[in-house]
């Protein structure tokens, strides 16, 4: 019963934080489930791209506002933050990863969890 409850948790705080990066524009978002993976060290990697270190920031304040206001939750960790090319936040089943373009490309976080289910995150339009 109790993976259940952590599943559903899990599941939730990721809905969460794609939320917390469309707030502020984030870009090229992608959900990496490792659930089924053995020795996955967490539940999901998200991942999405900045244009500036200032952007890269914001997305990172709204992640953190909007899991804190909705799951009372803090991470676990964060990395980053002074480099700003790319900023870490732990919140232990869900790993969020923000990057400046050239950084991610440089990484491919994606590529080293090839196999894991990906999921696009369409790119909000606005409407004109």
């Amino acid at each position: 019963m109790k993976s259940t409850l952590v599943r559903q948790d899990s599941d939730r705080l990721a809905d969460v934080v794609v939320r917390g990066m469309q707030e502020k524009k984030a870009a090229d978002i992608v959900v990496l489930n490792l659930k089924d993976l053995k020795n996955a060290v967490a539940d999901y990697f998200i991942i999405c791209s900045a244009s500036s270190d200032t952007q890269l920031d914001a997305i990172a304040r709204s992640v953190e506002e909007e899991v804190e206001k909705l799951t009372g939750q803090n991470p676990w960790q964060t990395e980053g933050r002074m480099n700003r090319e790319w900023v870490l936040l732990d919140y232990v089943d869900v790993v969020v990863h923000i990057f400046l373009r050239d950084r991610r490309q440089f990484y491919a976080l994606e590529e080293l969890w090839g196999d894991a289910e990906i999921k696009y995150i369409q790119e909000e339009t606005e409407a004109v």
